[in-house]
């Protein structure tokens, strides 16, 4: 019975693993033998799980090397998974050219996915345990402007599209992308060294207070900063393995059941946001409302500023020419989503029905997005 106990505490605290190394296992046998359905569920249960992982090492190193740099820490070791996955999305555009519109559409979903479903679960779950959550202003301010120029600047490439040539816009996409990488090293000094006030923590909500419960025995937390770090680019080589099985054997998946590159978008954006996801429900469910804010909005700020120009220079490098021409909807929805987050966020408090008409607002895009 003991032994019994044991093994399901085991299972308890590192389901994460191992999951994700069991589904990595039969992934790769199941695409050697050609099985193409069996072969993506399993890739994409392997890598969410193994981000989950990914989150939990990079939550241990945040919270020692603390704020700001602990979020940073925290939505870096997200991104460059959502990188891996849409970058291996990418080598498959050589061969199925009309795939790159599930890499534009990963783009926004990961953002919409990022300021919708994950900022409202996380806002409707905590304001189910606390009246009102509160969090310091000046860091959704920050974070909705960044993000409002940010997708203003995707307009440009999309507005040339409409009436220049293909070169054109090509060229205007690699001046976009790298405007926006030169925008977020100004915003990584802004946030790191100017400015770090606007990103701490500073207050809890008023109704009750709760302690955030840690697991002394948990393998990495008595590990060294060095060893998590080691681990962490291990766990990322496994997910780009991984990845391109996803990508290469889900690109034959998606047409077979004519799925819409909007809603294989919204997949991937859900298979990269996961374990970001855990966290900022167990945040929000320990009232700690700043680091949602953090996550959501720090993770959705570096998608677009980082994510973007990292695959167009990784595209520019296998010879693919990603441009960033989104539709009227991808770029609308995602100006919707900044003008609500904006909203919403304001004032530094927060409740449930806030969270609930992000909720709404993601189901909405959804809907559009499977049927457009």
């Amino acid at each position: 019975m003991e032994h019994h106990s044991r093994s399901v505490e085991i299972f308890k605290d590192y389901w994460d693993i191992i999951i994700g190394l069991t589904t990595l296992i039969l992934a790769i046998f199941f695409h050697i033998n050609h099985f193409h359905l069996i072969s993506t569920i399993f890739a994409a249960l392997s890598i969410g799980s193994l981000a989950v992982t990914i989150s939990e090492i990079a939550e241990i190193l945040a919270e020692r090397f603390k704020e700001p740099f602990g979020s940073m820490i925290l939505t870096f070791s997200a991104v460059l998974v959502e990188i891996i996955i849409l970058f291996m999305v990418v080598l498959e555009v050589k061969h199925h050219p009309e795939v790159v519109e599930t890499v534009k559409n990963g783009i926004i979903a990961t953002v919409i996915v990022d300021l919708n479903a994950l900022l409202g679960l996380a806002v409707f779950v905590g304001g189910l345990n606390f009246k009102e959550q509160v969090h310091n202003e000046d860091t959704s301010a920050s974070y909705t402007t960044v993000l409002f120029v940010a997708a203003a600047m995707l307009l440009v490439p999309t507005t040339i599209s409409l009436h220049s040539s293909h070169e054109a816009l090509f060229k205007a996409s690699l001046i976009i992308s790298a405007l926006l990488f030169i925008f977020y090293i100004f915003i990584f000094k802004f946030q790191t060294g100017t400015h770090v006030h606007f990103f701490r923590f500073t207050k809890r909500s008023r109704v009750r207070k709760v302690t955030n419960e840690e697991d002394d025995d948990y393998f990495f937390d008595k590990r060294s900063s060095l060893f998590n770090i080691i681990t962490l680019l291990v766990l990322l080589v496994l997910v780009s393995i991984v990845s391109e099985i996803f990508a290469n054997d889900g690109v034959v998946v998606f047409k077979q059941f004519g799925l819409s590159a909007g809603f294989v978008g919204i997949l991937i954006a859900f298979v990269t946001v996961a374990p970001e996801l855990f966290t900022a429900i167990r945040a929000a469910k320990n009232d700690e409302m700043q680091r949602v804010i953090n996550i959501a909005m720090g993770a959705s700020t570096v998608s677009i500023l980082l994510t973007v120009p990292a695959l167009i220079f990784l595209s520019l490098l296998v010879g693919v020419d990603l441009t960033l021409d989104f539709t009227p909807l991808q770029v609308g929805a995602l100006l919707l989503t900044i003008l609500l987050v904006w909203k919403t966020t304001e004032d530094g408090e927060t409740n449930y029905l806030e969270g609930l008409s992000h909720l709404m607002l993601f189901l909405s895009y959804a809907v559009i997005a499977i049927f457009y």
